[in-house]
């Protein structure tokens, strides 16, 4: 997939959430990074470091890896890879390369961002000095702090989004950033600071681009907000802050017959904005807090019109449907907008043209606990990682990426 999400499990605090890989069975085709890229990131790191991530079994069939015939499995899933240590964030470059990241929500991360390899390894990613930073450190502007997302845009370039909020303690001092990666050479191409849109309690979550307009759209679920950022002149605009349609709503949440997010006092953990997703025109976005069931549509037009009163572009946003308790949503290629549904272990997704705006189950299998992020894949194939946020931080089964490919 894919607001200030403590997790007491994960950290005593309020957990926040967020938030395509080759055909197995044959070595990806020629990506952006050429030999030539490859003996470049060689030289920026020299020996990269490898996460706990395990590759599943190679199959000529994926549809057939995991059929397990049992109550609960579809046998519609393909597993990718697993590791020991928990990612939220997935995105798929329009070469199939795969790229994840593991926030700082403990006490330490075997990388920040990495590329995930076919063997079902990660590297990290764009090279090893940017992802080196320990807590307490000094700050350089290229480090990464806690990555909580990643998305490739149309034009092959990779974007991470880090909050810099570890341990869900607050955004460090001139932390949060969105980094823009050049995936033919390998190399972060241009930094755009956000401290101006992250204040104290902040935790920018999840983020869209818009490279006909240069525009990136940013959640914020700690406190609830939309960021608006110009790519051109990295002017960024902290929206919708005020309004109830990025809030939390007062629901419960339940896993597994158990509420989730029920603190000492009796009161709910309050999740605001934090999936989002950009329609194929950019003209519409779409938002919805984790803790909530309500999903929200604005015009692009008047988030970027700056003449706009904070009143008045909450006046325009519309109310657009009852969905489910959802981390990540995203756009498929046949246009409809697909969303993790946590509480049933589902993948749904919804036509926003028909007017109907009904619900389907795509996908629903057990192995999916709390599905993330969702990353689509030029051929129809869709990836989802696992963040299992509900378990706490040693939960009993590894945190998967699958992938696997919806019934028309």
């Amino acid at each position: 997939m894919k607001v200030s999400l403590i997790t007491e499990s994960i950290v005593c605090a309020v957990a926040c959430i967020a938030f395509a890989l080759p055909s197995f069975g044959a070595p990806p085709k020629t990506t952006e990074a050429s030999a030539k890229t490859t003996a470049a990131s060689a030289k920026t790191s020299a020996a990269p470091t490898k996460t706990t991530a395990t590759p599943s079994k190679t199959s000529a069939a994926p549809a057939k890896i995991n059929a397990i015939p049992a109550k609960g499995f579809s046998g519609e899933l393909t597993e990718i890879a697993k590791s020991n240590n928990q990612w939220t964030g997935i995105a798929v470059s329009k070469r199939n390369r795969v790229f994840v990241c593991f926030p700082r929500w403990g006490n330490a991360v075997p990388v920040s961002a990495g590329e995930l390899l076919p063997d079902g390894s990660v590297t990290p990613f764009p090279d090893k000095k940017w992802n080196e930073w320990i807590q307490g450190s000094a700050l350089t502007g290229s480090e990464f702090i806690c990555v909580q997302s990643v998305y490739c845009d149309s034009t092959g370039a990779l974007w991470i989004l880090d909050p810099a909020a570890p341990r869900f303690q607050g955004p460090v001092t001139d932390g949060p950033k969105l980094v823009k990666v050049n995936l033919a050479s390998g190399r972060a191409e241009k930094t755009y600071p956000l401290a101006t849109v992250a204040p104290k309690d902040s935790y920018l979550n999840d983020v869209r681009i818009d490279t006909k307009r240069q525009i990136a759209y940013m959640t914020d679920s700690g406190l609830g907000a939309i960021v608006v950022l110009d790519l051109r002149t990295g002017n960024a605009r902290r929206l919708l802050d005020k309004s109830e349609t990025t809030k939390a709503e007062n629901i419960w949440i339940t896993i597994d017959g158990k509420r989730w997010g029920v603190q000492r006092d009796g009161s709910v953990r309050k999740v605001h904005s934090d999936g989002i997703a950009l329609d194929k025109t950019g003209d519409n976005l779409y938002y919805q807090a984790l803790t909530g069931k309500t999903l929200y549509r604005v015009a692009t037009k008047d988030l970027r019109n700056e003449k706009l009163s904070a009143d008045d572009l909450h006046k325009k946003v519309e109310k657009f449907a009852t969905t489910c308790v959802a981390d990540g949503i995203e756009f498929g290629g046949d246009g409809k907008l697909y969303i993790t549904s946590l509480e049933d272990n589902a993948i749904k997704r919804m036509s926003v043209t028909d007017g109907k705006k009904n619900l389907e189950t795509v996908i629903q299998d057990k192995q999916l606990i709390w599905p993330d992020s969702l990353a689509m894949r030029a051929d129809g194939y869709i990836y989802v990682t696992c963040s299992q946020i509900h378990l706490g931080p040693k939960p009993p089964t590894p945190y998967k990426v699958f992938r696997f490919k919806p019934k028309n």
